[in-house]
């Protein structure tokens, strides 16, 4: 089979998405299919390279041009509509690749969409975010709360204050037309969890969709600790409470602050994560912040650690911070928002409580910190459940996903 994944930004750009369609690409030429990225041209990157069996085209357009849309000039984001100069590099692209799938990932689609008829490949979009509902992407209304749906002027305010009035405008305004562009052009979606497919309404549309999450390498826990040295000496002795992720409020990181300050002689607090411009200025006691870790020295803290926690505010679409935990035999006490709930079960590996509820929190926390035996036994079990979140099982779908789509079968209802 013929692939051609379509995404913004692909590795030596680092990040969540970017290392799943990574993972993905490769995975997919191991198993012996023709795989090729067509993503953006970015700082310090080449046009042409092939990594690990993926053939990599990386173009240009003319937004990425303009330098003072990005704040960051190492991540310049695709638009979300086409874009002329970028439609013609994917055409060259298309013609040289001739893909079976073209398989999306964010708003490069925009500029695959109007040579999809003339490519004759079918279509699949994976949605790891709100994207074709929610301007911003995420669900998130001023930074501060869940919204409660769109309004345009509601979505102009928003979204000016997140992009700035330069983007922000033409983003809005382009949501609704592309969203109804993007749902008439894709043949199959694939939503990370079935709170992205609510929050783009995916149940209303008449194009077939299967919920397919995020994955972790079936090895992700087992990593040798060479050359670790230096970052697991900075950790405290083992049996901590540990949180990874963006150190943000949207992450939920003074809740979590908050509920562990209630808690009575509690072990260490470790967060691990990268700087925000929102994050905590100041530390209750015992508190042990860690920033910018590589992965592998991650996977070695969730070995150490004795409860996981993901108590994020916002509606995270799959966090994969949930699997790896899980697939370290960590109990996972998480909000019960977004995809949250389609990881962790309730009572079984874990806790879910309610997203901004500091009582509910400390209380899910000290329970598991009491209770040794219990903590065991939903490691076990997220263990086992942490299985359908491997690369062995969720390419697979994908692969079945992609036979299906040339054999024409999906329907609205069977997926």
């Amino acid at each position: 089979m013929r692939i051609l994944m379509v995404t913004d930004l692909y590795p030596p750009v680092i990040g969540g998405l970017e290392l799943h369609v990574q993972n993905l690409s490769t995975e997919l030429a191991v198993r012996g299919h023709k795989v090729s990225v067509v993503t953006l041209l970015q700082e310090d990157t080449v046009a042409r390279e092939q990594v690990r069996g993926v053939n990599i085209r990386r173009v240009t357009g003319t937004a990425q041009r303009l330098s003072r849309l990005f704040s960051d000039k190492k991540r310049r984001y695709a638009a979300p509509f086409p874009d002329p100069e970028t439609v013609r590099a994917i055409r060259r692209i298309v013609e040289e690749v001739k893909p079976d799938i073209v398989h999306a990932h964010n708003w490069l689609v925009q500029s695959f969409l109007p040579l999809k008829p003339w490519s004759r490949a079918k279509l699949a979009m994976t949605l790891h975010d709100y994207s074709i509902a929610c301007p911003r992407r995420d669900l998130y209304y001023h930074d501060r709360v869940v919204c409660s749906g769109p309004g345009l002027r509601k979505c102009l305010d928003c979204g000016t204050e997140h992009y700035g009035v330069l983007k922000g405008v033409p983003i809005v305004l382009a949501t609704g037309p592309v969203g109804m562009a993007t749902r008439a052009g894709v043949d199959a979606f694939f939503p990370v969890s079935h709170a992205v497919a609510r929050g783009n309404r995916l149940e209303s549309s008449k194009t077939p969709y299967e919920v397919i999450p995020n994955f972790v390498p079936d090895d992700v826990a087992q990593v040798s600790e060479d050359g670790l040295e230096s970052y697991l000496a900075q950790l405290p002795p083992d049996g901590y409470v540990l949180f990874v992720g963006a150190l943000g409020q949207h992450k939920g990181v003074p809740i979590l602050l908050s509920a562990y300050e209630q808690l009575s002689d509690p072990p260490p607090l470790v967060l691990i994560g990268a700087s925000r411009h929102d994050e905590p200025l100041t530390l209750p006691p015992n508190v042990w912040l860690l920033k910018n870790w590589p992965h592998r020295a991650v996977m070695a803290a969730w070995r150490r650690s004795a409860i996981a926690v993901v108590p994020s505010v916002w509606s995270e679409p799959c966090p994969t911070v949930a699997m790896e935990a899980m697939a370290s035999g960590r109990p996972v006490v998480a909000s019960r928002v977004g995809g949250l709930p389609d990881l962790v079960d309730d009572e079984v590996t874990g806790r879910l409580v309610e997203p901004g509820d500091v009582e509910g929190l400390r209380e899910a926390l000290a329970g598991l910190l009491a209770n040794e035996q219990r903590r065991s036994q939903m490691g076990q079990a997220g263990l086992r459940k942490v299985e359908a979140f491997q690369a062995s099982t969720v390419v697979t779908r994908i692969e079945a996903a992609y036979r299906s789509l040339l054999d024409g079968s999906p329907s609205l209802g069977q997926w």
